[in-house]
């Protein structure tokens, strides 16, 4: 690991892309699709209360899980530092630095300023490779930059000591060690069984394919919780970046979710995956309705109730077919863990 160049490389997401970006650079050869399916990392979620301005949801496990359900079933160990001082932060981030080590960084989205600033906003659980110092600024391998970038010092001290929700408190992290020899299987099954659990087995209704529900029956909802049309026009609008421009891949997570199986499937040489690849690709083609859906309806303000039951009714149709999906993926990983 210490001292081996560093390759620099796009990803979808910025969690799962980093994870994969630090692997790679261990030694261990894996894919963005296969970190996050092992992880279990594919998920839905719809939250309407006080902590929130306007309901929201979430279409992958919470950030920080990907890492730690990943290490947990490949074996793979992190170093892992928070701080309360932020010169502590800094000072180690520069002795591992100093070792040709690189760390990944918990930072703010909106500091790093070599992206567009009409993409950059206050979100703090962006993950970069900070991969070396050069004077007073820092080389980052950031998934979304398509060449290593530099940000000065002062943009990374803000974006790594940020306040507010999720707060960074100049959390970083490493592997340290890579086992030489990984039972993909096992890991890949447990991965699997994971996602189908929490998709259709959590009793909470605002979670897995019952978040889903809840989603299309209170959709309808959203004008009376609205300040006027241009709120909502903008509440609804978001459907489509919450799915599709977020790092999710595409379809909020499913297309990515597809490649995983597909993926899966090769490795273990199991054609029953690659049937369900393609089924959970489908899923996402009819996501991927439901962000144009709801990008078209909201930008021509046409928000009626006829045309929320209809997007409503959309997506009911992807609960259904989700809990299909999840149930029978489910029962396969038991057979075959």
């Amino acid at each position: 690991m210490k001292g081996r160049t560093f390759k620099h490389a796009m990803a979808a997401h910025c969690e799962s892309g980093t994870l994969t970006a630090l692997l790679n650079h261990a030694g261990l050869k894996i894919s963005e699709p296969m970190v996050f399916g092992i992880s279990g990392g594919i998920f839905f979620g719809y939250f309407e209360s006080k902590k929130f301005p306007f309901p929201t949801f979430v279409v992958r496990s919470r950030p920080g899980q990907i890492r730690t359900a990943l290490a947990r079933r490949i074996g793979v160990k992190f170093a892992e530092r928070r701080f309360r001082n932020p010169a502590d932060g800094e000072k180690e981030l520069d002795r591992l630095l100093s070792l040709q080590i690189p760390a990944a960084c918990q930072t703010d989205f909106f500091y790093m300023n070599y992206l567009p600033g009409h993409v950059r906003v206050h979100i703090n659980v962006h993950f970069v490779v900070v991969v070396e110092k050069r004077g007073e600024a820092y080389i980052i391998s950031d998934c979304y930059s398509p060449e290593l970038a530099s940000l000065n010092r002062d943009s990374l001290m803000k974006a790594r000591f940020a306040g507010g929700s999720f707060a960074p408190k100049g959390f970083l992290f490493y592997p340290v060690s890579v086992p030489e020899a990984i039972d993909f299987r096992k890991a890949v099954w447990k991965g699997i069984r994971s996602a189908s659990f929490y998709m259709v087995k959590l009793p909470m209704p605002f979670l897995g394919v019952k978040g889903i529900r809840m989603f299309a029956q209170k959709v309808v909802d959203w004008p009376r919780l609205a300040r006027d049309t241009e709120h909502l026009s903008h509440e609804i609008m978001k459907i489509n970046i919450f799915l599709e421009d977020q790092g999710t891949g595409g379809a909020g997570f499913r297309f990515m979710y597809a490649t995983f199986l597909r993926e899966a499937s090769e490795l273990l040489n199991d054609r029953d995956l690659l049937e369900m690849s393609k089924r959970i690709m489908e899923i996402g083609d009819r996501w991927r309705e439901i962000s144009l859906f709801a990008a078209r309806i909201g930008k021509r303000r046409d928000l009626g109730p006829d045309r929320l039951r209809e997007l409503s009714g959309l997506i009911h149709e992807r609960a259904d077919a989700e809990e299909i999906f999840f149930k029978e993926l489910l029962a396969m990983s038991k057979k075959k863990k």
